[in-house]
């Protein structure tokens, strides 16, 4: 039986994968220790939890799809489902982050209806890339990749907020008198 070609040719990508995902996994190492290093702060405000959650479950995403994507002997249909699946994980966990934000959160740093939006968007981008790659249009997955490469800058921005926010706590914090 032979099989018609496939779109997805994975030495093409590798390159991409191999190094979006080292800078995935290297990042989440980062803004873990960081969360480690302040978890005190971060625990007891509802917007740094999930800004905590959001980032590394996004960097986590990236990390998985890149992961994926690099295994041997797949097809644009198992790139684009596993690319489809994981996204929407990522998407429903930062959609569900902000609005238990917005519902405990005492910091207010970042946490904007704009900020949501843009998130999401990327996130709604990868999706319909991973459709497109799905449905046989190699154009998808240049949809998803580059929405996935700005959805890293966006996690990183997401981090420094993070870490302005429990450093902003950790000064008011110093400021209020001691009880005895």
């Amino acid at each position: 039986m032979i099989m018609a070609a496939d779109i997805y040719h994975p030495a093409t990508w590798d390159n991409l994968f191999q190094l979006v995902g080292t800078g995935a996994a290297a990042l989440t190492g980062l803004v873990f220790v960081s969360i480690s290093l302040n978890l005190d702060v971060i625990v007891q405000d509802a917007n740094h939890r999930y800004r905590a959650i959001c980032n590394l479950t996004g960097l986590t995403h990236v990390f998985m799809i890149c992961a994926f994507a690099t295994m041997g002997g797949q097809n644009h249909l198992a790139v684009g489902a596993e690319w489809l699946v994981v996204a929407c994980i990522a998407a429903t966990t930062y959609i569900s982050g902000y609005v238990q934000a917005r519902r405990g959160g005492r910091s207010s740093v970042g946490l904007s209806f704009k900020r949501l939006t843009v998130g999401v968007a990327c996130y709604v981008v990868e999706i319909v890339g991973a459709v497109i790659l799905i449905l046989g249009h190699i154009t998808g997955i240049y949809v998803a990749s580059v929405a996935m490469i700005i959805n890293i800058a966006f996690f990183i921005a997401g981090a420094w907020l993070l870490m302005v926010g429990v450093q902003l706590d950790l000064a008011k914090q110093q400021k209020k008198p001691q009880n005895s």
